[in-house]
């Protein structure tokens, strides 16, 4: 079922197992003015969710925000096929059975009602054949100030159900804070792209971030995102 996080923003929740392990994952959707729906990260349809967007307004479009988080996109187009999917670089490769309307690549940017976007390239993450690029399109929400993004962060704290999860977090150095883990650092080939990304995301003037793993953070996010990318921040690159 959709939760409402702010004015003409709402997020909805699934359970979610990546290596066996529950990590949970979220979609989020924007109203904009003209009340039509932006969908980012969508997860597992239901007749309820269905209906509470209906109510909401009219799908317009759907993101697949990195090459990870396209598992449900193709069964939510079926539920709304006059909507524009847009798909960051590299996944119309890796799921050519998906019929895309804009491929969002570096430097072209777009501005749909106040919702901006960053490509964040250069970061690498665990799959099941090692380490590969992410690719991840992260969103601000300028009305409600928010930072919108799926794998280039977790918050894994106590509010989170799976003790497995959360003693991995510690292990990894992701526990109760706003981060990537230890191996996406030390794994991310190309270091200068992944910083210039970040600065461009901290010109942003945002206060909450909503992840796609872990606790929404509702205040301070903006300094929490920045120290917990501090040791690219910090580099010489």
């Amino acid at each position: 079922m959709l939760r409402k996080i702010d004015t003409n923003l709402w997020v909805a929740e699934q359970p979610l197992k990546y290596f066996g392990l529950e990590v949970g994952t979220r979609m989020t959707v924007i109203r904009l003015t003209n009340g039509e729906l932006m969908v980012i990260s969508p997860i597992s349809m239901d007749d309820a969710t269905i209906h509470q967007l209906n109510q909401l307004g009219e799908v317009t479009y759907i993101i697949a925000p990195n090459l990870y988080h396209h598992l449900f996109v193709a069964d939510f187009k079926l539920c709304y096929p006059h909507a524009e999917l847009w798909a960051v670089s590299g996944l119309e490769g890796k799921r050519p059975d998906l019929q895309m309307d804009q491929i969002i690549t570096e430097g072209k940017n777009f501005l749909i009602d106040g919702v901006e976007y960053v490509l964040v390239q250069g970061f690498n993450t665990l799959d099941i054949n090692g380490y590969s690029p992410l690719n991840e399109c992260v969103f601000f929400h300028a009305k409600s100030r928010t930072l919108i993004v799926t794998d280039i962060v977790f918050h894994i704290n106590n509010q989170f159900a799976s003790p497995s999860i959360k003693l991995l977090a510690r292990l990894l150095g992701a526990y109760n804070q706003l981060r990537p883990t230890l191996l996406e650092k030390f794994a991310t080939q190309d270091k200068a792209k992944v910083k210039f990304s970040i600065q461009q995301i901290l010109k942003w003037d945002f206060e909450r971030v909503i992840m796609a793993h872990g606790s929404i953070i509702e205040q301070n996010g903006k300094s929490q995102f920045k120290a917990g990318y501090e040791w690219f921040l910090e580099l010489s690159l």
